[in-house]
Parts: structure tokens; C-alpha cells; sequence
């Protein structure tokens, strides 16, 4: 008779701890490691690689899962990209076993056992050793790590694009809406988490617990994040809102420590001001339009007084853009009459002389008006990366705001450029199709109406 069978209850806790005594022996012995912790001629993390994939046992196949991870994490830079390019190189498709399921399907097109095989050997080995990874304690959070040491490697090591391609198909499924909780984030969340607001707000930096509270504490202020069930305390993405009774052409009040806060009751558009994503290995997963809609959903529901929603939005790459036409004397993106006026930009403080800043309103304004509405990037799509969030999510492009922002950073990215995008409830679909469909731009007319008339749509 077994513990177990002469008392379940107590024996569980026993059975639990020897059943994992006997797997980490067994891990210890299959990876070199001695019981006080050293090794012996420890395999690299490939070799573990190979092994976890010939493992069919799941308990033991989590070890090992454990141990790579925790050996990709203590290891150096270099020993990481020896890794990375394993993965590319050695945990690919086989082309063998892919140019069989080829002839099987030729020989028989309509066989769906033929097509099913083609489809498994297609699978390239590295998903699978993705998938396995993913079962050890942490092994989400650790995939999403890897990723992230992978893509700085990305641009000097175009073999890894390969292994990119995989994260993503992975993550794709793995971070897909049906998964995430959305949390309403106030100044009664845990201080883990408002740790990591701080930490990773990337549009407006928090400086401190006074301004984290300004943010989420009034009752005009609210915060959301999305959440995975395996990052619990990790917000993927989050959003903070101001409650106003105008939509605001600056960033500085909405931010301002002193303002008087307002009755939520009292207000009628919902600005998002500040969309951050807090983790740079899921990078090209998708979370922002599913956020915003939910988000809007939620303030319908707790106040129905709110009736616009709108962004205040940074202007990331204005400045480089416009930088780069003024260099390019050939460039008919910018008039005569622009360029001389534009010159005041390349004046130290010009933002705090009235008389400069009256006399840059105009060409800025247009120049804005060009970079949103005729620039395009080299695969034909609007140049501003915030922009095509926005609009692809059936925003409309409804104001530009001169000075907006006259922080150091807001200076510096776009001399002050702000915008507001509407997001009309009514017109999402169609805003969201042509732009989709035809690249075509909603704009207001005020907007259109900046463009210099050389450029007039």
C-alpha cells in the first residue's frame, strides 16, 4: 500500500515533493549538472534545444524547458546570438521530409492525409521547441524576452528574420484578444503594477508618485491596460484618459499638477492622451484598436454624458521628415515662400518669441498639412507611424494643434506639433475601409484647408 492509499490527503504534498525530487535528478543527470549545482561538461543552449524536442515525456521535458530558458537569460550577449542563429540554422524545415509530402501530394492532390502531412513537415522545428519552452514556470514571459534580445540583432543579421517570422506567428495566437483581460488602473492597483506605468509610460514621462497620482486619482482621470493571464502583473498595453468639457489643443494642462479637477458628470469628451506598449518582444502584435474600442465601450457604460472621443497625439517624426525636405533643395513638398519662412525654425527658443512664433504658424501648419495628407513612406503609406494606427483604426485626422506640446521632447520630435484624431462612432467602419482599401486619408476640412495650394487634394 502507497501513501497515497493510506491517506491521500496528507500524502499528496509528499508524493508531490519526491515525484519532483525524481525529475530534477533525472534533469540534473540528462544536462550535466552536479546536485550542488555545478557542472559538468554542460551542453550549450542548441544541444538542450535538441534534446527537449526528443523528449516525449512532459514532466521531464519541462526541465529541461527550465533550464534553457534560465541558461539564455544568465548568459552573455554573445553566447544569445549563437543561440538566436542556431535556431535560424539548425531548427528550421527539413527539405527532405518537405520535397516527399510534395511528390505524395502530386501523386495524390485530392488525398487529405497527403496535404496534412505536407503541412507538418512544412512546420518549421523551432515552433514546436517554442511551444515546449512555453510550458516551463515563466516560459511565456521568458519567450517574449527572446524575442526582444532578438529583434536588436534583427537589423545586422537578416537570418534571423526567419526566427522573427515565427515569434510572431506564435505570439499572434498566443496574445490574441480572446486572452487578454481589460483592467480599469487606479491609484488603488498594486504598486508592482503603477511601478511599471511609471516605468513604461513612452509618451509622456512620469516623474514621480505626484504625477502618477494626478493621472489616476482625480475623477476626471482614468487608466486601462490590457492583460495576459500569463503575465499577470504585466499590463501589454495601456492607455490614459482625460475627462475634459473641450477637446484640448495642448498636452501641458491636461499634465498640469495644480489644475482643478472637473465631475466626471460634468464632462463630454474622453481625450486619450497617452497609448504605451510595455513590452518591446511583442512588437507587431496588434492591441491598440482592440483597447481603444473597449475602452470607449467602458465609458459609454459608466458615463453616458461623454459623447466625443478624441486623441491628443504626438507627432513622432515630423521634425526628421521636415528636416529632410528643407535639405533636399529638389523637393516640391515645400513651397519658396515655406522654406525662407521655416529657417526661424533653426533659432534656439524660437517657440518663446511671439513675434517668431506668429511668423512660423502658417508654413509649419502646411507643412503638417503635407506630411499627413501627400507624404508617403517607401511602401506608399502614410509617413506618420501614430497616424497609421489611428486612421487604421477608422480615426479621422480632425485637428492640428500649433505648440501643442513645447516640451523638450515634444520640440525635438515635432517642434511642438500635436493633433487631435476623432474617433466618431458612426463613420469608424468607412474611415477604417478606405483607409484600409484605398490609402485614402479622413481628414477634416480645417486640415485640408493647411495644405499650400500648390498641394490642394
Amino acid at each position: 500500500m502507497t501513501k497515497l492509499d493510506q491517506n491521500p490527503r496528507q500524502a499528496r504534498p509528499a508524493f508531490w515533493s519526491e515525484l519532483l525530487g525524481t525529475l530534477t535528478a533525472s534533469g540534473r543527470r540528462m544536462l550535466g549538472r552536479r546536485a550542488d549545482g555545478g557542472r559538468v561538461e554542460a551542453p550549450d543552449l542548441a544541444e538542450l534545444g535538441e534534446i527537449l524536442l526528443s523528449r516525449r515525456g512532459e514532466a521531464s521535458g519541462v526541465v529541461i524547458a527550465r533550464e534553457l530558458l534560465a541558461g539564455f537569460d544568465q548568459a552573455d550577449e554573445t553566447a544569445r546570438l549563437v543561440f538566436l542563429q542556431a535556431l535560424a540554422d539548425r531548427f528550421g524545415s527539413d527539405p527532405k521530409r518537405i520535397k516527399k509530402a510534395l511528390q505524395a501530394v502530386e501523386k495524390s492532390p485530392e488525398s487529405t492525409e497527403a496535404i496534412e502531412a505536407l503541412h507538418g513537415v512544412s512546420e518549421p522545428k523551432r515552433q514546436e521547441l517554442f511551444r515546449r519552452l512555453n510550458l516551463a514556470p515563466g516560459g511565456t514571459a521568458a519567450l517574449v524576452r527572446m524575442r526582444e534580445e532578438l529583434l536588436r540583432h534583427l537589423r545586422d543579421n537578416p537570418s534571423l528574420r526567419r526566427v522573427d517570422g515565427d515569434f510572431g506567428h506564435l505570439f499572434s495566437s498566443w496574445f490574441n484578444r480572446g486572452f487578454l483581460s481589460l483592467r480599469h488602473i487606479d491609484w488603488n492597483t498594486p504598486a508592482s503594477i503603477l511601478e511599471k506605468i511609471i516605468r513604461y509610460e513612452a509618451v509622456h514621462a512620469i516623474q514621480n508618485w505626484d504625477d502618477l497620482r494626478n493621472r489616476l486619482q482625480p475623477t476626471d482621470r482614468r487608466c486601462y491596460g490590457f492583460f495576459h493571464p500569463q503575465l499577470v502583473d504585466e499590463p501589454l498595453i495601456f492607455v490614459e484618459v482625460a475627462l475634459t468639457e473641450e477637446v484640448p489643443g495642448k498636452v501641458a494642462p491636461l499634465l498640469d499638477l495644480k489644475r482643478k479637477p472637473i465631475k466626471a458628470e460634468e464632462a463630454d469628451t474622453a481625450v486619450f492622451y497617452s497609448i504605451s506598449n510595455t513590452q518591446r518582444g511583442l512588437a507587431g502584435v496588434s492591441f491598440g484598436n482592440f483597447l481603444i474600442k473597449q475602452v470607449v465601450e467602458e465609458l459609454k457604460a459608466e458615463l453616458p454624458n461623454i459623447r466625443t472621443f478624441v486623441t491628443l497625439s504626438p507627432v513622432p517624426g515630423f521634425a526628421a521628415w521636415l528636416k529632410k525636405q528643407r535639405e533636399d533643395e529638389g523637393s516640391d513638398l515645400l513651397t519658396p515662400d515655406q522654406r525662407i519662412s521655416l529657417a526661424l525654425l533653426d533659432e534656439p527658443g524660437w517657440q518663446n518669441d511671439k513675434t517668431k512664433a506668429e511668423a512660423l504658424r502658417e508654413p509649419l501648419l502646411a507643412a503638417a498639412a503635407t506630411y499627413f495628407l501627400i507624404a508617403r513612406d517607401g511602401r506608399g503609406r502614410a509617413v506618420d507611424p501614430v497616424a497609421r494606427f489611428h486612421l487604421g483604426n477608422g480615426a479621422r485626422l480632425d485637428r492640428l494643434n500649433y505648440l501643442g506640446d513645447v516640451s523638450d521632447n515634444g520640440m525635438a520630435q515635432s517642434h511642438g506639433l500635436m493633433v487631435n484624431y476623432l474617433y466618431d462612432l458612426g463613420q469608424i467602419e468607412v474611415n477604417h475601409e478606405i483607409f484600409a482599401e484605398r490609402n485614402e486619408i479622413a481628414a477634416s476640412d480645417s486640415v485640408r484647408r493647411a495644405l499650400p495650394a500648390n498641394l490642394n487634394l
